[in-house]
């Protein structure tokens, strides 16, 4: 089952996040009684006997709560109590246009509309910087941000204005900044390392479900590298990227929430869930199994988006253009070698599966490292296929049959760092090693 996209009216924010199963909502100063460990039982118990002695049989002394704390729901209350102040509530406003189809018979024109939608993020600096979706901020194209945010922190009636530093949509990320917010008010959350997390961890999930702000969830991490499409690349579709799994309840409204660890660290944006309510045509909601994109790629992405100066980061590339093309509607897409029968690739003399290149740019990673381009095309019913260059059949140890595979190995990727191809030239297998220098980010 893929992960639903929700849309972004009212509380509903596209493609939201969540999950849902073991965990369950903290309530704050509520214990369930019969849980508490032996010990603090017999301290129970042994002040309700007190009390009634004192009181006589028609009186109980009150359950001491504080002795009656499990561990770790006394751990989860020190971490709600310490880091929620660092949650924010993000809202949005966006002047969309509207149809009206009988508009020719009177003279009159669309008009637009105001749409809403909510969300959350989390500060990660004293500065104000604030972490979440794009898709908590972006506008309808894909490209910018809506045209009104507005934030509000715990315990604060009135919300603020907040700008735009970047915004990074093939990873679904925006930094934003409040405007006229007191210092007071900014409570950084320290960000973790997703790297080192194990299936089973504990996972607190903040964040506002359909619009009911500053809610905490828990539950595990159910897995530490699934992979899903996250964000929006070449005509919306999301780049296939590793997220965390977690089966803390998250729901619309939980987009660009922290996920935090027991030490009270960020380890992941809350953004994505999968959700039977959208397949089967009604509203999405939790089904116990939600993604969150790992901190570990939003801090190699934070300088960029701080330097953006309210523009767009997009992810790295090695400068190649894809050299199967299929005919669609509208256009041409790239393809990979999976798209053609057997047949025909052994009559072209290409590999099963792979990523055909078309072009190289000139001074770019692909052609420092000495990859080469079709020399010739070919066409063929339905599309069309360079042939005489390279074809790319894996990258970081992970097949590749297609341009989508080469962005998922180069996402997380920042300055300085290589990847490793697997490349057939000529019916020849090799190796091929190509470094991203600045060229590769120029694109920001």
């Amino acid at each position: 089952m893929k992960p639903s996209g929700l849309g972004k009216k009212g509380v509903a924010v596209l493609l939201v996040l969540a999950g849902l199963g073991l965990g369950a909502t903290v309530l704050r100063d509520q214990v369930p009684l019969g849980q508490a460990q032996t010990g603090q039982t017999q301290t129970a118990q042994s002040s309700q006997s007190q009390g009634q002695t004192a009181a006589g049989t028609a009186g109980t002394a009150a359950l001491n709560e504080d002795g009656a704390k499990l561990q770790n729901e006394a751990n989860t209350v020190q971490v709600v109590g310490q880091y929620e102040p660092g949650l924010v509530f993000i809202s949005t406003e966006q002047e969309v246009a509207t149809q009206d189809p009988m508009a020719w018979m009177y003279g009159g024109d669309s008009g637009t509309q105001v749409q809403t939608g909510v969300g959350s993020g989390f500060f990660v600096n004293a500065q104000g910087d604030i972490l979440t979706n794009y898709h908590v901020v972006g506008n309808e194209s894909g490209q910018g941000a809506a045209d009104r945010i507005l934030i509000r922190v715990m315990n604060r009636q009135d919300a603020v204005p907040a700008k735009v530093i970047g915004l990074a949509p093939q990873y679904d990320l925006a930094l934003i900044r409040p405007e006229g917010l007191n210092a007071q008010d900014i409570r950084p959350i320290p960000l973790g390392d997703s790297d080192a997390l194990k299936v089973g961890q504990k996972a607190i999930a903040m964040g506002a479900p359909f619009g009911l702000d500053f809610s905490v969830t828990e539950g595990i991490v159910s897995s530490t590298a699934r992979q899903i499409p996250i964000g929006f690349g070449a005509g919306g579709a999301g780049i296939t990227q590793k997220a965390i799994q977690t089966d803390a309840a998250i729901n619309p409204g939980n987009s660009g929430g922290p996920l935090l660890d027991s030490g009270g660290r960020v380890i992941g944006i809350n953004t994505q869930i999968i959700s039977p309510g959208v397949q089967s045509g009604g509203t999405g909601q939790s089904a116990g199994v939600g993604f969150a994109i790992p901190i570990n790629a939003a801090k190699n992405l934070l300088p960029r988006l701080q330097a953006a100066n309210g523009g767009v980061v997009r992810a790295p590339v090695i400068g190649i253009a894809a050299g199967l093309v299929a005919q669609a509607r509208g256009g041409q897409i790239p393809v990979g070698l999976s798209a053609l029968t057997s047949s025909g690739k052994q009559q072209l003399e290409l590999p099963e599966t792979g990523l055909v290149v078309g072009e190289v740019s000139p001074d770019s990673p692909a052609s420092r490292a000495g990859l080469r381009g079709g020399t010739r095309t070919e066409d063929f019913r339905g599309g069309q296929v360079a042939l005489g260059g390279d074809v790319i059949t894996g990258a970081d140890g992970q097949p590749v049959d297609g341009i989508e595979d080469l962005q998922a190995a180069l996402i997380d990727k920042k300055e300085g760092d290589t990847v490793a191809l697997k490349v057939v030239r000529g019916g020849r297998a090799r190796d091929v090693t190509v470094t991203l220098d600045a060229s590769a980010f120029a694109g920001r």
